[in-house]
């Protein structure tokens, strides 16, 4: 008789994902899991898009977070979890150009992952520029640059909460957005009486 009950470790990596506050900008929804790679997995979509009414033609990038258990282990792994995120966003023509696009965007991973204390190991990944020239009648885009992050690593623990938060924070860096802090709020401008 077979068991379809989640083991518990990948019920604690659910549980430690739940309840998390995010920056406004990010729009974050669940979506089906891959079911292939291994017998347990979950995964997040993430939108960025600051404004108020959602324009599509707001979007500043879009992201993936995906968790992948297999009590068994996976020997690439070194465990039995692995995290997946990709994260995509267009870049100004000048950031696009720079030769160290790739090195910095792969810091902002790092950075986030180590500023939320997230415990991990084999981290690996790539990061790719697409460029995309528009030619005949389509003059919306008539060049941009894309960048797309591909990364995976291995957490220490079941306990997941770090390394959601750190994907959200490396996503806003991908997407282009500024530092946020949720415990700062905007002050109302005072206005002088004439």
């Amino acid at each position: 008789m077979t068991n379809n009950l989640p083991p518990a470790d990948f019920v604690t990596a659910l549980e430690s994902l739940k309840g998390q506050t995010f920056r406004p900008e990010l729009h974050i929804g669940q979506i089906p899991g891959p079911t292939r790679i291994a017998p347990w997995a979950v995964a997040l979509q993430a939108e960025v898009n600051d404004s108020p009414d959602h324009d599509p033609d707001a979007l500043r990038g879009s992201a993936k977070f995906v968790v992948l258990h297999d009590p068994d282990t996976q020997p690439a792994w070194n465990g039995t979890f692995r995290i997946v995120v990709h994260a995509q966003a267009p870049m100004d023509s000048a950031m696009g150009d720079d030769p160290l696009l790739g090195e910095v965007a792969w810091s902002w991973l790092r950075d986030a992952l180590d500023d939320e204390g997230a415990s991990y190991h084999s981290l690996n990944g790539t990061v790719t520029r697409v460029f995309n020239e528009t030619f005949g009648g389509l003059h919306i885009n008539s060049s941009r640059v894309d960048l797309e992050v591909r990364a995976s690593w291995t957490p220490h623990t079941p306990y997941l909460t770090e390394h959601l938060r750190a994907w959200a924070a490396f996503t806003a860096s991908v997407a282009g957005l500024g530092p946020w802090d949720d415990r700062v709020t905007s002050l109302a401008r005072k206005v002088d009486k004439i």
